[in-house]
């Protein structure tokens, strides 16, 4: 779940170069950004974002500044055309155009959400947890398998969410060493990020890229290779760090409720059903995705019905509850989901007002597309990725097919250079709280650039055939 800095990029272009650009969308479409509605509008979307990079310090969960900067964005624009030309359909048809947007992918991470609640309550993750824990491997080891279990399980359980269960793993394993469990953080913090960049489940700007339907999904695993360097090369490092110890043995048993292995299955068919609906039949993947989600409220009737009574104990009580599909519903990251309603209006609020076509034109015209590319991922370890990535899908410059792949994985793997720069990151913080920190983190920010500036060279060069190819060929 990561970038805003173009925003502010385009923010100083504006203020500093005040120039009209062409609208782009119809006649009726006005260029704003030498009005007040247009500086008025940054300073609303600065204000909201400084909120949102201050939720470690003040506890202000991040959608409530982003989404109250959305409505009065797009209220300012409103008023605007309303008083000043008498127009009441552009803006709303704009306005529209984006709630579309942002329920497609809405209606898929929710289905994708719900499906890792469901296994997260059936204990998948705790049995997997479990297994690790009494593996009675090395810290060396650990440090290995919980970094590549993570940059494996990213691209389908989503970054963050794996993150979270291999630093479950790191904890329990290294309880007698606060050391290894710094290293085992950081490590799993890059793993999970590198992981994600190479599939279009593994993180939400990639999601953005597929569904717009400028990448293939198999097109995503080019960048295979490159993710994996992305990883290896700081890890080869940070393992020298890893005490040369093995951590006490544990016999800790979990057993995964009835029908565990059988929603993991109907998620992979779920997947499936996506990819299989937009390659051959072109439909959306949401689509796919909400019918996957159906396949899973029918299991969960089959295990309701046949009066499925859990034995397992979970805290030392009965877990005697039946399976509710609506609970997984419930216990979906709406704070992120919102937070992902508020950036895509106030990025499209902007770009509305004639902002990204500055941008655009600095970027990817008069600078270039390699250097803006991987500029993205230099951003995205400031500021989270997803404003960014939606901003350089609404420009739309045009890139070739390698082009396209390289802002993909500059925006996923970026943010492994800070703690702040990935959500995977933030959330690590929060859960090994005081061993694993921002300045921990940044004595390895050398050899995780080291990392990123190696993933690109390597896409230059195992992937040099993609930068003759244009998008859509």
């Amino acid at each position: 779940m990561h970038q805003s800095a173009v925003r502010t990029m385009l923010a100083l272009l504006c203020l500093l170069a005040p120039t009209l650009a062409l609208a782009s969308e119809g006649g009726s479409q006005l260029i704003l950004t030498t009005e007040w509605v247009g500086y008025t509008a940054i300073l609303i979307f600065v204000i909201a974002y400084g909120l949102v990079m201050a939720e470690e310090f003040t506890h202000l969960r991040k959608s409530k500044p982003v989404v109250l900067a959305a409505g009065l964005i797009w209220f300012l624009i409103a008023y605007y055309y309303a008083t000043h030309h008498g127009d009441y359909h552009t803006v709303e048809d704009a306005v529209r155009h984006n709630i579309m947007e942002f329920a497609e992918l809405f209606l898929f991470l929710l289905a994708a959400m719900t499906y890792i609640n469901a296994m997260e309550e059936r204990r998948v993750f705790e049995w997997l947890r479990a297994w690790l824990v009494r593996s009675g491997w090395s810290y060396g080891k650990l440090f290995w398998m919980t970094g590549f279990l993570a940059f494996f399980i990213s691209p389908i359980a989503d970054n963050l969410t794996t993150a979270l269960l291999m630093c479950a793993v790191v904890m329990a394993v290294g309880a007698e060493s606060p050391r290894f469990v710094a290293l085992g953080c950081i490590n799993i913090v890059v793993a999970a990020n590198a992981g994600g960049a190479f599939s279009p489940f593994g993180d939400i700007t990639t999601l953005m890229v597929w569904q717009k339907g400028i990448i293939e999904f198999q097109t995503f695993f080019l960048l295979f290779i490159p993710s994996l360097v992305n990883y290896l090369v700081p890890a080869w490092f940070m393992r020298k760090a890893v005490p040369d110890e093995t951590p006490p043995p544990s016999d800790e048993m979990i057993k995964m409720k009835r029908g565990a292995k059988r929603i993991v299955l109907l998620f992979l068919l779920t997947i499936a059903t996506a990819v299989s609906a937009h390659n051959f039949l072109h439909v959306p993947p949401v689509l796919g995705m909400m019918t996957g989600l159906a396949y899973l409220k029918f299991f969960g009737f089959y295990l309701t019905k046949t009066k499925e009574l859990s034995t397992v104990r979970v805290g030392g009580v009965e877990d005697s509850m039946p399976f509710d599909i609506f609970n997984k519903v419930a216990r979906a990251e709406w704070d992120t989901l919102l937070f992902f309603y508020g950036v895509i209006l106030c990025v499209g609020g902007l770009g509305f007002i004639g902002y990204l076509e500055l941008v655009s034109q600095f970027a990817y015209v008069d600078v270039g597309p390699t250097f803006a590319n991987s500029l993205v991922g230099v951003l995205s370890a400031i500021v989270d990725n997803i404003p960014v990535m939606f901003a350089v899908l609404t420009m739309n410059p045009d890139m070739s097919q390698g082009q396209w792949l390289l802002v993909t994985l500059t925006a996923g793997v970026g943010g492994s250079m800070l703690s702040i720069g990935s959500a995977a990151g933030v959330a690590l913080m929060g859960q090994a709280k005081g061993v694993y920190t921002f300045f921990e983190h940044m004595k390895w920010t050398k050899y995780i650039a080291l990392g990123y500036v190696a993933s690109i060279i390597t896409h230059f060069m195992v992937n040099f055939w993609t930068f003759s190819i244009p998008v859509g060929a």
